[in-house]
């Protein structure tokens, strides 16, 4: 698809990712939109020559089977890797950090504290790095979540997952559960959420608090429409 301002949308695979920036690019062989990669996470960890174990870990951690990590790879004390999971080097997985099943996370990346992560590929440089939800999604090179914001994957109704299509025509993803995509170089600010199926195109960013849902294009900055109200501090009890 191409990509304007006027009702057209952009989900092909290389205007929103460097396939360069990930070791993991023939996941996407095949693929004609880029969401279809999820389905594609579990084969691919288990499918894949292990590598062995090549990290350093500062305490406890528990690693589950049919879990890769490369060399110069940081985990902190009570980090939890269910999966299976392709971990890449030089990244940090800091305190009670949690891997869920599938997760492919690329080289210099951060999953931080009491962040959770679920069937996600992460490219190069892809940082969660404070209190953050990532579920069923891709975040592209040097994508960025600030603290506290959740990318969800399930409806309220639980049916699947629509986005919207060429010139308004809504397209069934066929997938029940699917959070985000994030172009290269998005950055969602501290305690944003971007509901199911919301693609932030490269180099654009959601503000702080904001509820997302749905397409935003490349270079573009979501923002709240309504300023907060300011009014004179008075001491209790004086109207």
């Amino acid at each position: 698809m191409a990509a304007d301002l006027h009702g057209v949308v952009m989900y092909e695979i290389a205007d929103l990712f460097d396939l360069t920036q990930t070791e993991h690019a023939a996941l996407f062989e095949g693929c004609q939109y880029p969401w279809e990669v999820l389905k594609k996470l579990g084969d691919y960890c288990r499918s894949r020559p292990n590598q062995g174990q090549h990290h350093k870990a500062l305490g406890t951690v528990y690693i589950g089977e049919n879990v890769q990590i490369g060399e110069g790879t940081i985990l902190e004390p009570g980090v939890t890797i269910l999966g299976p999971a392709i971990i890449g080097r030089n990244c940090v997985l800091r305190h009670n950090a949690y891997l869920r099943e599938n997760c492919v996370i690329g080289d210099n990346c951060t999953v931080g504290n009491a962040c959770e992560v679920k069937n996600s590929l992460f490219f190069n440089k892809a940082s969660a790095p404070h209190f953050n939800y990532v579920g069923d999604c891709v975040l592209g090179y040097h994508a960025h979540l600030g603290a506290g914001a959740a990318l969800s994957n399930l409806k309220l109704d639980g049916g699947n997952v629509w986005v919207e299509g060429d010139n308004g025509v809504p397209l069934d993803t066929g997938l029940r559960k699917f959070g985000s995509l994030l172009g290269d170089d998005t950055d969602i600010g501290c305690n944003a959420v971007l509901n199911p199926g919301s693609i932030i195109g490269r180099n654009s960013m959601v503000y702080p608090n904001l509820s997302w849902r749905g397409y935003l294009p490349a270079n573009m900055i979501a923002k709240h429409k309504a300023r907060p109200e300011v009014v004179v501090r008075r001491p209790r009890g004086v109207v």
